[in-house]
């Protein structure tokens, strides 16, 4: 194991304790940063992005307990090992970190080779859990046969149309994508987004793109209007029946592209605004429409886009706009909005898009990462 992959953020209070400890771990390999405090700690946390926590219990301006349930509300802090490092040793102290979900509780007698033993061997069983994780679900997926993500761009004459995922540390996640053709002048777009869910979401994922899927089938039979709020309808209604998935949030865009009248008709579920790009301005376009399965009436009604030759529209989950940079800075919608304010005609959105959002982000995504990009050519 190679120590120089991993970075470790110490929490320690005392100057002299925390120089000994951050020379050692230094000399084992590993890349480290220290903060005097709790408070100091979570700006730290964000910032350096450590892959292991080691923090003393009593400090000043927030101790370490404090410091630790902060980290707990975030899903993506407190998914990161911990170890309080402490002159105590009562069992009561010990109960009460382990009831915080920590790896380890280190007493500051300890020598410091042992304190770097114990960190590597949590890093190695971090690193073999995980990648059991990755394997079972790339397993399961494999067996299954399902996709969550076609294999390639559709063609659709008259536009261009991408889409870009990065699986958050490359397990599958929760966002799924599909394409469906109807007919020779009309295209579904769909993009959803599993959430709170973590890797298991991928199955959820599964589930709710087969019910997509019937939906649309459904509605064509039927021959209802070529319509996304009927078909939201229709996965709503299902979706509110099923015990299982009436619980889990999901969010859902739908839009169905009209290549004879240069339109999109959109509708949306808890999604995120639409942004078009028209020639000397850029729009939000909100659905308003519930999170599914909320309600048994769902209620969700179509928004109709007029485009014209070299509109693009941005279709996203929470997994841009939700990542931070090294200030711990939101890209946010208004990421997003510049991108396209600037974007010049031959320039491809979705790839300035990538390259300023991975820019921005120094490559390190918080959450699955899904768009899609539709130009009218």
């Amino acid at each position: 194991m190679d120590n120089s992959d991993y970075k470790v953020l110490l929490v320690e209070d005392e100057e002299n304790i925390a120089k000994l400890f951050m020379f050692s771990f230094k000399r084992a390999g590993f890349i480290c940063e220290w903060a005097e405090n709790g408070i100091e700690g979570l700006s730290k946390v964000k910032e350096f992005k450590p892959d292991i926590i080691i923090s003393d219990i009593m400090m000043p301006e927030m101790d370490g307990y404090e410091f630790r349930k902060n980290l707990l509300k975030d899903p993506a802090l407190g998914s990161i090992p911990f170890i309080f490092l402490t002159a105590k040793g009562e069992e009561s102290d010990i109960l009460e970190g382990y009831d915080l979900d920590i790896e380890d509780y280190i007493v500051k007698t300890s020598s410091p080779k042992v304190v770097v033993a114990k960190l590597t061997a949590k890093l190695k069983s971090s690193k073999k859990a995980r990648q059991k994780a990755v394997d079972e679900v790339h397993e399961a997926a494999n067996k299954m046969g399902a996709k969550v993500l076609p294999d390639s761009f559709p063609e659709f004459e008259g536009f261009e149309i991408k889409h870009w995922h990065v699986p958050f540390q490359d397990i599958p996640g929760g966002d799924f994508i599909d394409y469906f053709q109807l007919d020779d002048d009309h295209l579904v777009v769909v993009l959803g987004d599993i959430m709170g869910k973590k890797w298991g979401a991928w199955y959820f994922a599964v589930a709710y793109a087969g019910y997509v899927r019937s939906a649309i089938r459904f509605v064509l039979q039927s021959g209802d209007v070529l319509s996304p709020g009927n078909i939201l309808n229709k996965v709503n209604d299902a979706i509110y029946k099923d015990e299982r998935l009436s619980e889990v949030f999901i969010t859902l865009s739908i839009l169905i592209l009209d290549k004879a009248n240069n339109k999109a008709n959109y509708s949306g579920a808890g999604d995120l605004p639409l942004l078009h790009k028209l020639s000397n301005d850029v729009k939000e376009i909100r659905s308003n429409g519930i999170l599914l399965g909320f309600s048994e009436k769902g209620d969700y009604e179509d928004v109709s886009i007029w485009l014209n030759k070299g509109d693009v529209l941005f279709v996203t989950t929470d997994g841009i706009t939700e990542s931070r940079n090294s200030a711990g800075e939101f890209f946010g919608s208004q990421g997003m909005v510049n991108v396209l304010t600037n974007l010049k005609k031959d320039e491809d959105p979705l790839e300035k898009l990538k390259t300023t959002f991975t820019n921005f982000t120094n490559g390190n995504f918080e959450d699955d990462v899904s768009l899609i990009s539709i130009r009218l050519n």
